[in-house]
């Protein structure tokens, strides 16, 4: 918990720094908030003064990110709710819920997603289906329940988490290639749809980020760190702060002529051809 804390109250300094006050107050729907770069994107919402919505299928994760969350920012609201994006009842309840508590929602955080690494030769039709209904499917259900209450309201912002592999191409990543790149032509298609109602859609797409998972990956011999900070022109890999970050700039007033954009936060990865 204290490493989460810590985290909070450096992100915490630099949000202010960046004069995010326009986020005071809003109603901030994360989905894949319990961790990595959704737990990530809480902290800094909450530290510009948001009330937090979170959704995660990990009941356990969810509720350890509430009490560090109201132990470091005990002025905020935070509302959970234990869910998968796959299933569109369940993503319909959460989003009523979420809605009759706060009485509006002024910012989706559309982030839940699975990775997917496999030879496509290999790739059995149950994964690529998986991949498919969870970072696609999944972001359409919850962009399209939350959309119905911010036409209602005249305002929103949806930031669609895609990836820089929504970008440019991969080996061994068809079914995350495709599903990520769907998101943000999925996200062009809503942007241009609903600006007329007050609505801004854009993605995140990032790099590879340090979060647990890949620190995970990186321990079980799955995953070279050294190779991809190689590759990486910066010669690091993200932190979730810094996509969160990302994300308060896009989701505030600062940004309020960018729309139906793809914006990529990978140190440079994508603009360099060499592999």
């Amino acid at each position: 918990m204290s490493e989460h804390i810590i985290d909070a109250h450096a992100l915490h300094a630099t949000a202010q720094y960046k004069q995010f006050s326009d986020l005071a107050d809003k109603v901030v729907f994360i989905t894949g908030a319990g961790s990595g770069i959704g737990r990530a994107m809480a902290d800094a919402f909450a530290a510009n003064g948001a009330h937090l919505a979170l959704l995660d299928i990990n009941a356990e994760a969810l509720e350890r990110a509430r009490a560090e969350l109201h132990l470091t920012f005990p002025q905020i609201e935070v509302d959970c709710h234990v869910a998968s994006i796959v299933d569109q009842v369940a993503v319909e309840a959460a989003t009523a819920a979420v809605h009759a508590h706060f009485g509006r929602i002024d910012v989706l955080l559309n982030n839940a997603g699975i990775s997917a690494n496999r030879p496509t030769l290999e790739l059995p039709a149950e994964q690529w289906r998986r991949a498919i209904d969870v970072n696609l499917n999944g972001v359409f259900y919850c962009a399209q329940a939350v959309a119905s209450r911010m036409v209602a309201q005249g305002s929103g912002v949806i930031l669609n988490t895609a990836s820089m592999y929504g970008t440019v191409a991969a080996p061994e990543r068809a079914a995350y290639c495709a599903s990520k790149a769907a998101v943000v032509m999925l996200t062009k298609v809503l942007a241009i749809e609903w600006a007329p109602q007050g609505l801004r859609v854009n993605a995140l797409a990032p790099g590879y980020v340090r979060t647990a998972l890949v620190e995970e990956l990186v321990r079980a011999g799955r995953m070279d760190l050294e190779a991809l900070q190689r590759r990486t022109p910066a010669r690091r890999l993200g932190e979730p702060h810094e996509i969160a970050t990302l994300a308060l700039f896009l989701a505030s007033e600062h940004a309020a002529f960018i729309n139906g954009q793809a914006v990529v936060a990978d140190g440079g990865w994508s603009a360099y051809s060499y592999i």
